[in-house]
């Protein structure tokens, strides 16, 4: 929208001149408006008719004869149509009709809008404009704003500048907006027509850059030439860092070109080095492109390139990553990435690495291959809601962890795993089913478990004899439930480097396992006992077995001659055999609770409740060992001993045990909680308040006695416990042995609480644990830092956010944490065993940007400390410093890191380290 201000200063001498020039005005510009003042307003009112005879003559005289003119199917009234009648404006007056009717292409493809808060004063004679306050001034997608903008209509140019406030400082500087492109500047004189301008101190941002610049020349749409100008990722006003550049050229969201340069860090030129050129791509949209490497030096592998390659992107679903690493002592490495995504469909990352690796001098250099297969993949949840596939494959050699490990986590990393996995949901059906692909592996001893693959397939709990239409209450039978399992597994256990010659037949081990759990209705016993009966049934599948014989003329080469199955032959038969059990179960539960109040109306102590959870369960299962089911087998051994064995000893699902069973679960559980008066709110109604405090979280006893059993009915008793103590949590559990044991460590049949005294009574202890931590920190700027915490938790939400919080309001914390672990052994001879751990973590901030961190491990058995690390950092707006240290251990090294904070600029660096490698 255009406004003039007509002011006060307006004479009516002027009038005629005034209404040509906002009628021929209000033609090109159809939104044209005017705004009067009272004054003004009134000789408008008083001169109407003067003001409607004036028209007329204008429209008769100089519009007419060229709308007669005008080529066929051009609307006479459209805006397009009169955007030359500006050029025919000249100081004087206006041209003859006759130039005005010859053909021109347009200069300006749009009007020019104008406004402002203040006053807008137009001159006539001279076709200027000039705004006060909050100017602005719009042309296509180009918007200007300013205290002060002068604009001249006949050359279509337009100048802008602040304005001083009442402290004499500059406000309202000059802003200039292109499409997505903004800068800001001191002074700002810009044409319309040639699209080029004047611009002095600006500041503009240029991708995750700013460019300052003294003068800047706009030569194009989207280019610039700069003189004396500044390149920084500092987003101050006044930047802590920055390249100085002489002469540069910035195309908008493409690149920024420069000549000789030089960094200025806090104000201070390092001349040295001096940079001869620069190049930095400033695209929008991710391109290809040269990835430049990283430099440094070993004492193993020597001078090193890292990371140096080329990045290309292939289209908006996939890119691709070729990047290598090369070493002045003969190792390098390859690596191919990539990553794709298909919106709505799915998206993942695949990356594979290989290195060689030389350690040490000619001729005794050691060489080790190794490689790295990372994989990710996942569906969008909106491509097939019954059926999904995803993948997580982290794969690599045990050599290529060890020599590549250069950070803390790659390092204390000693287990891997990876899944593939496609499940299926039948829609209006109880049926779902999955396949996974798994692999596991444990680089300290160089094993791995593979399982190709892995099937399973359910039927989720229906009642078969619910009535479709039921009449009356449900019956009890309705309530019977039947579900189903199914799993098919083939895996196998090697080393890494053998796992491949395995045979497919003979090494790999695999079954199917079918599960049918049934339940039936459960129900109250005397109104507070709930009792569930069940049933379940099992059976595996396998395609081989052992058979066992006593042979003395054979001698098992893995064996001593001396070991009881030297002369045991086993022999591995293939076929298919089935293995199968059955069990009857019933359970009963129930709650008790105990209250006491206490009698003095001034103890702190309200009451103390006491809840007891006693639990007992009857399980029977057959014996499964007798002739008639097929599952064991016996060899008589030269000492006429019957050794018993199964012929699914290494069956992946297991066997049937021998022996019926005939047991009594049992177990007791207690919480124990008191209400005490709490001294920070006495504000109620009574005048006191109170609060729930725990006394004791949990803890519960656990065994089993088997009916049917001839000996050793009773099972071990297994004892936990958790409590808070003034906020620190303890846990501790421990398994007692009831009965004795003799010289070899075998079990008889006697019971230790009759040949004991004590505590001993209750059983031997065979093991034991206990677990606490706690955790210090100061008080000061607990609550700024909580609120803190909150508000960049609310910022996470949102995309871009911070993705790590550090807590630099909290001067220092300080956590310790202990672990202790006891075994005995059954054997009375051997000795028992005590392990103990301490790991002590504490942060000290010096000041609000530095902070430093700690973290160890102290084995008390050895005595000596484990892996230990300190670090410290400090941030420095756009910078950040980093000091990480290693005192002793394998993997003792440091490193110091200054760099800048954006990753444009992320070889702008000073770093120096001693890796672990370095020895």
């Amino acid at each position: 929208m255009v406004a003039f201000l007509i002011t006060q200063s307006f004479t009516f001498t002027k009038i005629e001149n005034y209404i040509y020039f906002a009628f021929v005005h209000s033609l090109v510009n159809p939104e044209f408006i005017f705004l009067h003042t009272d004054d003004v307003q009134n000789v408008y009112l008083n001169n109407l008719a003067l003001i409607k005879n004036l028209l007329i003559i204008i429209f008769l005289l100089y519009v007419f004869p060229v709308l007669g003119q005008m080529p066929e199917g051009v609307d006479s009234l459209s805006v397009n149509s009169f955007q030359s009648i500006p050029d025919s404006l000249t100081a004087t007056g206006i041209q003859k009709p006759d130039s005005v009717a010859k053909k021109k292409k347009p200069v300006l493809e749009a009007a020019i809008t104008y406004s402002a808060k203040d006053s807008t004063i137009v001159d006539l004679e001279n076709q200027r404009v000039y705004m006060y306050k909050e100017g602005a001034v719009t042309y296509q997608n180009i918007e200007l704003k300013a205290d002060y903008i002068e604009l001249n209509l006949a050359t279509k140019e337009v100048y802008a500048e602040g304005l001083p406030d009442s402290t004499g400082t500059k406000v309202g500087t000059p802003v200039f907006k292109e499409g997505s492109d903004e800068f800001e500047s001191q002074t700002l004189r810009y044409s319309f027509e040639t699209q080029k301008g004047i611009i002095t101190d600006v500041k503009t941002a240029q991708g995750d850059g700013f460019v300052h610049s003294e003068r800047t020349k706009k030569i194009g749409k989207d280019e610039f030439l700069l003189q004396h100008g500044k390149y920084t990722t500092c987003d101050a006003d006044h930047p802590h860092f920055y390249l100085r550049m002489s002469r540069a050229k910035v195309i908008s969201n493409k690149k920024i070109i420069t000549g000789s340069a030089y960094m200025v860090l806090e104000d201070f030129p390092i001349y040295f080095p001096m940079i001869p050129f620069g190049y930095f791509p400033n695209s929008t949209t991710y391109s290809s492109g040269i990835l430049i490497p990283t430099y440094g030096e070993e004492n193993s592998r020597g001078f090193f390139l890292r990371d140096g390659g080329y990045y290309w992107a292939a289209n908006e679903f996939f890119d691709l990553t070729v990047q290598g690493d090369i070493y002045s002592k003969g190792s390098w490495g390859t690596s191919l990435g990539t990553n794709y995504k298909k919106r709505y469909k799915y998206s993942g990352s695949f990356k594979f690495d290989y290195n060689l690796n030389k350690t040490g001098d000619e001729p005794k250099q050691s060489i080790s291959k190794g490689f790295q297969l990372v994989w990710t993949h996942s569906q969008d949840s909106k491509a097939n809601p019954s059926q999904s596939f995803s993948a997580s494959v982290n794969l690599s050699t045990s050599s290529y962890d060890r020599e590549n490990a250069t950070t803390i986590t790659n390092y204390l990393q000693t287990q891997k795993s990876s899944s593939i996995s496609y499940a299926k949901t039948f829609e209006n059906s109880p049926f779902n089913m999955s396949i996974n692909l798994r692999h596991s592996q444990n680089s300290t001893d160089s094993t791995m478990t593979l399982g190709l693959p892995e099937m399973t397939f359910n039927m989720s709990k229906i009642n078969p004899f619910k009535a479709k239409k039921r009449v009356g209450p449900t019956k009890w039978y309705e309530q019977i439930g039947l579900s189903y399992s199914g799993n098919i597994r083939n895996t196998i256990t090697a080393k890494e480097n053998e796992i491949l010659k395995k045979s497919l037949v003979k090494d790999w081990q695999n079954g199917m396992k079918h599960s049918i759990p049934i339940t039936l209705p459960s129900f109250n016993l005397l109104k507070f006992i709930n009792v569930s009966p069940s049933f379940s049934y099992s059976e595996r599948w396998y395609t081989s077995y052992v058979k066992k014989e006593y042979d003395l003329s054979y001698g098992n080469p893995k064996l001593s001659a001396s070991s009881d199955y030297y002369h045991v032959r086993i022999d591995t038969l293939y076929g298919f055999k089935r293995n199968y059990d059955y069990s009857y179960s019933l359970s009963a539960s129930t709650n008790i609770y105990g209250m006491y109040q206490m009698r003095n109306p001034d103890s702190k102590i309200k009451a103390i409740r006491h809840k007891v959870t006693p639990s007992v369960s009857f399980s029977y299962r057959p014996d499964f060992g007798q002739s008639k089911y097929g599952f064991w087998d016996s060899y008589v051994d030269s000492t006429g001993k019957v050794n018993y064995y199964t012929y699914f000893e290494n069956g992946i699902y297991g066997y049937t045990s021998r022996g019926a069973s005939g047991s009594i679960n049992f177990s007791i559980s207690n919480n124990l909680e008191a209400k005490v008066l709490d001294a920070k709110n006495d504000s109620t109604k009574s005048g006191q308040a109170f609060k729930k405090v725990k006394i004791i979280d949990n803890l519960s006893a656990s065994a089993s006695y088997n009916l049917i059993a001839d000996s050793l009915n009773l099972s071990t008793i297994s004892l936990n416990g958790r409590t808070t103590i003034k906020g620190v949590s303890v846990n501790f559990g421990g398994i007692l042995d009831p009965y004795m044991v003799n010289e070899e460590g075998v079990h008889y049949n006697e019971y230790v609480w009759n040949h004991a005294q004590g505590l001993k009574k209750l059983g031997t202890l065979r093991s034991a644990n206990m677990s606490f931590g706690m955790s210090f920190d100061s008080q000061k700027g607990k609550k700024e830092a909580e609120a803190n915490k909150k508000a960049i938790e609310e910022e996470k939400k949102l995309p871009g956010s911070y993705s790590e919080y550090v807590d630099f309001n909290i001067p220092w914390s300080f956590n310790f944490n202990y672990s202790m672990t006891y075994s005995k052994p059954l054997v009375p001879s051997k000795k028992s065993t005590i392990m103990q751990s301490l790991n002590f973590s504490g942060q000290l901030s010096l000041t609000e940007k530095w902070k430093m961190n700690m973290n160890t491990n102290f084995d008390v058995q050895a005595m000596k400390f484990s892996f230990t690390t300190f670090n410290v950092t400090r941030t420095l707006h756009c910078w950040s410093m980093s000091f990480n240290f290693v005192p002793f251990g394998d993997r003792k090294s440091y490193s110091f890191n200054l760099s800048a904070s954006s990753s444009m600029l992320r070889d702008l660096k000073l770093s120096k380290q001693r890796s672990w490698y370095d020895k």
